[in-house]
């Protein structure tokens, strides 16, 4: 299993983080990976949820089964399983007045010649940044909702 982490820091708050790691439309803007959701049994992610995705890596394009085990209190997991096996874990800390910081593990294992296969290019996009882009493109939206934020007038 090949295992991989990293963090990052933008202006809002856990609570926003989640609501952008749940929302699906949001999901699909920051993804790594293109996407298509074949299944959802609600119209956000949360814990208990159960979704059935299919996205195309290395010339094949699995299905695979998500189950969201944590969606709340600064919390996001879920694994993915298809031909490979992902675990995926993001935490929201409050870093400062109106700061979070946002740390990201995802773990991959594939069994079986296309699971291997799959493993391994999943962990080459990985190795070149996948993961950090992705952070970065959570905190950007997580910064954009932020933005909309009503300020307190100065007195």
């Amino acid at each position: 299993m090949s295992t991989w982490s990293t963090r990052t820091t933008t202006t809002g708050t856990p609570d926003e983080v989640i609501a952008v790691l749940t929302d699906p439309d949001a999901i699909r803007r920051w993804s790594p990976i293109d996407f298509r959701i074949e299944q959802l049994d609600s119209d956000r992610l949360a814990a208990g949820t159960r979704a059935r995705v299919s996205g195309c890596l290395a010339g094949r394009c699995p299905t695979f089964d998500v189950d969201v085990s944590a969606a709340d209190a600064g919390r996001f997991a879920l694994t993915a399983s298809g031909p490979i096996e992902i675990e995926v874990e993001y935490e929201a800390f409050e870093a400062g007045p109106g700061e979070v910081e946002l740390w990201a593990s995802l773990s991959v294992e594939g069994s079986g010649l296309l699971g291997r296969v799959l493993s391994q290019a999943t962990s080459a996009l990985l190795a070149a940044g996948a993961l950090d882009k992705a952070l970065e493109r959570i905190a950007g939206e997580v910064g954009a909702r932020g933005s909309c934020r009503e300020l307190p007038l100065a007195a």
